[in-house]
């Protein structure tokens, strides 16, 4: 019984967190991101960071939704579809953060 409550607080969270990167302020972001992202391109590398964080949160709270109408109405599609959506948001959300970090950072972890 409300299983579906988790996923939601969790998605909100991350969209939360996903908006205040997008608006610029990165102090959220791992201090090596922090560090060696250069000041004039940390809005737009929060931006991309933020969409992604964003785009997950966005498919878990759906996947959230999904559930309880799965609980609610006992057809397992909607587990099914809220699965697809949040592996699908996840590897999107993914590679825009990672595609930030590649773009920004040259590289997700750089070595010297």
């Amino acid at each position: 019984m409300a299983d579906f409550l988790m996923p939601i607080f969790f998605g909100i969270l991350l969209v939360i967190l996903g908006y205040v990167n997008s608006k610029g302020d990165i102090s959220s972001i791992h201090w090596y991101h922090r560090t060696h992202v250069s000041e004039e391109d940390r809005p737009i590398f929060g931006r991309l960071i933020g969409l992604g964080t964003s785009l997950i949160g966005v498919c878990i709270i759906a996947f959230g939704f999904l559930s309880f109408l799965s609980e609610k109405t006992q057809k397992d599609i909607f587990l099914l579809i809220g699965s697809a959506l949040v592996i699908l948001g996840c590897i999107i959300g993914l590679s825009i953060s990672i595609y930030a970090m590649l773009k920004y950072n040259k590289g997700i972890f750089r070595f010297k």
